[in-house]
């Protein structure tokens, strides 16, 4: 018996990690297994055509929030052109499904509820035997005998007895991206989250997490994603797999889900030690409103997560990815704004706002009616309105978050967000204030280039502001315009002031050539460019600062600032 085991991710570099977890723990007793994956881009009926040249017996597709219509629609095609073949769908997207989906779609032989291995093995080495199961725990069969549901069982309390599927070679460590997991479940149980139906947190053994660690540094893998919950549910587990890393990583850039209000002192004095670059903390606050937490049953504090973030961020050390939730249970539009502004206080590197999910099988989503959540049927399954928030204003709080990407989590806009935030009342603020004008103008709708970027919020704050703080927005723009790409001086954006005398003009030449000579005989490229700057924080008065563009083969651009003494 031949079985395929696929699914669709939604970009190419994405490796998956179930897929490889089935095939280890299936083993010999379930027949041949290959792994095809592809990508929701790919055209269907070349991905069918695909499947269908392994002449398999069996095909299993994983299936999540990003690819579910894709691949309910590819089983469905499967079953036509290949009536004989086996089709199992296991993942979240399908965990939860009732009798009747067999009705919609008639070709599926089975579903597997929850994690996959244990159910799936027992029906494959079934299969293999020449068996018809009928009763496997956590596994639905169709067929023409009506649909049958196993009864319920726990999962694999040992996870150690799954082999590792990369010490088989069963993942690609080609692709420059690998996902990994420690441990299984979480502490918290979060409405919103499906690891809130779990009980309690299952871990690898150190053992085993260092010997798979050890294979994926030493092949250099570019980033390794650890897919845990919550990494440092075990403060002391979390120290020991750092300290692991630390030792023996050579090139390796790890990504980590954490709670912050975890992160004791040993544990930070130890984080201490990171290598800048090395490690991104993703940490999610969700909210700052407690009747918000209290709703979603969400138990962390606060003031420790921003003590430990506030502390992280000072020894720049650790990329910092905070999240916030919109849409909770309670929470209206100026409490949001309200997080976003003690969030932003925070100065995190990545600030992302996402409307809740509410996924099939998640509490929260069970008690939608009873909470007056509306959402959208269909993946991803987003909040539409709540009692406290309107639809209109749901699509404020996405352009906001649309625009954090733009500006805040580009990297690009440091100086105008930060005066933007003292100039506009607060960040909040001024973001919803430029929402209503890229919406206004219709700005969502089309890709932006940096350039014209830049150039329509300096259209928004002509519009906006006047006198000192147009000017001081102004400088504030061009100083990030002249930091993330080089500026050519007869073609210099009108928020640029270049009318430099001539005697500052001879004088930054002379400046330019003196900071350059050491570069002589070089293979770096200089080039330059100057203006007029009045409301510098750090110096009043009319000032000119230089930008100096370095640049090399094969290596990026380093920009440097100088004031013209």
């Amino acid at each position: 018996m031949r079985t395929v085991l696929t699914t669709l991710h939604s970009k190419y570099i994405h490796a998956s990690l179930a897929l490889p977890y089935l095939a280890a723990y299936c083993g010999a007793d379930c027949g041949e297994i290959v792994i095809r994956e592809f990508t929701v881009h790919e055209p269907p009926q070349n991905v069918l055509a695909a499947l269908l040249s392994q002449e398999p017996d069996v095909v299993a597709f994983s299936v999540y929030i990003w690819n579910r219509r894709e691949s309910l629609e590819l089983a469905d095609a499967l079953a036509v052109a290949k009536p004989g073949v086996r089709i199992v769908l296991g993942g979240p997207e399908v965990s939860y499904e009732e009798p009747r989906f067999f009705e919609r779609h008639p070709g599926v032989a089975a579903l597997v509820h929850g994690e996959g291995e244990i159910p799936f093995r027992r029906l494959l080495s079934a299969w293999a035997a020449g068996e018809e199961p009928k009763a496997i725990p956590r596994v639905s069969l169709g067929g023409a005998t009506g649909p049958v549901r196993g009864p319920n069982a726990p999962p694999i309390a040992d996870l150690d007895r799954i082999p590792s599927p990369f010490s088989l070679g069963l993942i690609d460590l080609s692709r420059g991206f690998v996902y990994f997991e420690t441990s299984r479940g979480c502490p918290y149980t979060c409405a919103f989250c499906m690891s809130s139906r779990d009980e309690g947190v299952r871990s690898f053994s150190l053992e085993r997490i260092r010997a798979d660690l050890a294979l994926l540094m030493k092949a250099e893998v570019p980033k390794i994603k650890l897919v845990d919950r919550t990494f440092n549910y075990d403060p002391a587990r979390a120290r020991d797999i750092f300290s692991f890393i630390l030792e023996r990583n050579r090139s390796s850039h790890f990504h980590f889900e954490i709670g912050a209000h975890l992160l004791d002192e040993a544990t930070l004095a130890l984080l201490d030690e990171v290598p800048p670059g090395m490690f991104q903390f993703e940490i999610g606050v969700q909210s700052t409103l407690p009747a918000a937490l209290s709703a979603i049953g969400r138990s962390a504090s606060l003031q420790r997560l921003e003590e430990a973030v506030k502390r992280l961020r000072s020894r720049e050390r650790i990329h910092l990815h905070l999240d916030l939730i919109a849409g909770l249970p309670g929470e209206g539009l100026a409490d949001f704004l309200t997080s976003i502004n003690r969030v932003a206080a925070l100065d995190p590197h990545h600030l992302q706002v996402e409307a809740v999910k509410l996924l099939p099988g998640s509490p929260l989503r069970g008690r939608a009616a009873e909470l007056g959540l509306r959402f959208n049927p269909h993946p991803p399954y987003t909040v539409l309105e709540t009692p406290q928030l309107s639809f209109e204003e749901l699509e404020v709080l996405r352009g906001i978050a649309r625009l954090l990407d733009l500006t805040w989590n580009s990297g690009r806009f440091g100086n105008f967000l930060a005066t933007l935030g003292r100039r506009g009342g607060s960040v909040a603020r001024a973001l919803s204030e430029l929402e209503g004008f890229f919406r206004q103008e219709g700005l969502f709708r089309q890709p932006l280039s940096q350039r014209t970027l830049f150039e329509e919020i300096w259209r928004f704050v002509r519009q906006g502001f006047t006198g000192t703080d147009r000017d001081e927005l102004r400088e504030s723009l061009a100083r990030d315009f002249a930091l993330s790409e080089r500026v050519v001086p007869e073609n210099a954006p009108s928020f640029f002031d270049t009318a430099l005398e001539d005697d500052e003009g001879l004088r930054v030449r002379e400046k330019v050539r003196s900071e350059t000579s050491s570069l002589k005989g070089s293979q770096v490229r200089i080039q330059f460019f100057a203006a007029v700057f009045r409301h510098l924080p750090q110096k009043a008065g009319r000032t000119i600062l230089i930008y100096l563009y370095l640049t090399e083969t094969g290596r990026g651009m380093d920009v440097r600032e100088m004031v013209l003494d």
